[in-house]
């Protein structure tokens, strides 16, 4: 699986040639190896991509995303084959048993509860109020703490008045990075060979993604950490690329520092394990170096 993010911004031809992505816009042609790719971001409506270079992309397991004349993410791909699937873990999958699922469904709450005091004290906030709901998580998160506990985090982290359901600039941008994130986490779902429909707590009919949508939970509030330290007034394309190079962002997960693609990965690898009953312990600590990063560019084309 590579590393590189690329995003396309302009109206661009993009083609497969010897293990190449070509990419050909009017400020000429340039070309990618595939297995330096991990995450392609068509970010325009104005792009033509071929069958040729989607069956390799999926082959080598990058996750394309598309955006619509908003740009907005709208898909992605999802390989059907991914190498590492078997019968065999599927049916673990589909035989989770109800403790193992309400155990992680509480370790996930729990840590991203976690992480969204360590962000509220980033940026100075009392965080008195969110530590009493902390306290009050049960088994399955049964009292709904998550629920509670966004509804005084947000207002906290940005302003008194916010209201996470609104077209402000910073929903936007929160909606933006939670999609690049489920994205992420959806990769990983399916590399390790599992489905990402059936999931511990989510178990909508209408999204694809109830496991990873799950499982993404604890890593939110990195992307809320991020956009509270930036300051901008519209969903911008720099704001965009800013929150995909988030993926590059260096945090400390289980005590070590490492990327944050890098922790996703391993996170989903040791949730999955816990669940399948390969692992019988299950940690969940993400932490944040001292700076905030500006929004940056890399390999927009």
């Amino acid at each position: 699986m590579g590393w590189r993010s690329v995003i396309i911004t302009q109206h661009a031809k993009l083609s497969y040639s010897s293990r190449m992505m070509t990419v050909q816009n009017r400020d000429g042609i340039n070309q990618i190896p595939i297995e330096d790719i991990n995450l392609l971001l068509i970010n325009t409506t104005q792009a033509v991509i071929t069958s040729s270079l989607i069956s390799h992309l999926a082959k080598s397991e990058v996750k394309v995303i598309f955006s619509d004349d908003m740009h907005e993410p709208i898909c992605e791909t999802v390989g059907y084959y991914p190498s590492t699937r078997d019968i065999d873990l599927l049916e673990q999958q589909v035989n989770w048993t109800v403790q193992k699922r309400e155990t992680l469904w509480t370790k996930i709450i729990f840590a991203k509860i976690q992480n969204q005091i360590k962000v509220l004290q980033s940026y100075g906030e009392n965080v008195d109020e969110i530590n009493d709901e902390l306290e009050k998580i049960e088994m399955n998160d049964f009292t709904n703490r998550e629920a509670t506990v966004a509804r005084k985090y947000f207002p906290l982290l940005f302003e008194t008045d916010f209201v996470r359901r609104n077209n402000s600039p910073i929903n936007a941008a929160l909606n933006y990075g939670y999609s690049i994130l489920l994205s992420t986490v959806n990769q990983e779902v399916v590399s390790n060979g599992y489905l990402t429909y059936i999931g511990i707590h989510h178990h909508s009919e209408e999204n694809m993604f109830n496991l990873s949508s799950d499982l993404m939970e604890p890593f939110r509030p990195v992307i809320d950490y991020w956009v509270a330290g930036q300051k901008f007034y519209e969903l911008t394309p720099d704001v965009k690329y800013g929150l995909v190079e988030l993926l590059s962002l260096e945090i400390i997960f289980n005590g070590k520092k490492m990327l944050l693609k890098n922790a996703i990965s391993e996170y989903v690898r040791n949730c999955l394990n816990f669940l399948s009953g390969n692992s019988s312990k299950m940690n969940i600590e993400v932490g944040f170096t001292n700076e905030v990063p500006s929004y940056a560019i890399n390999d927009n084309v």
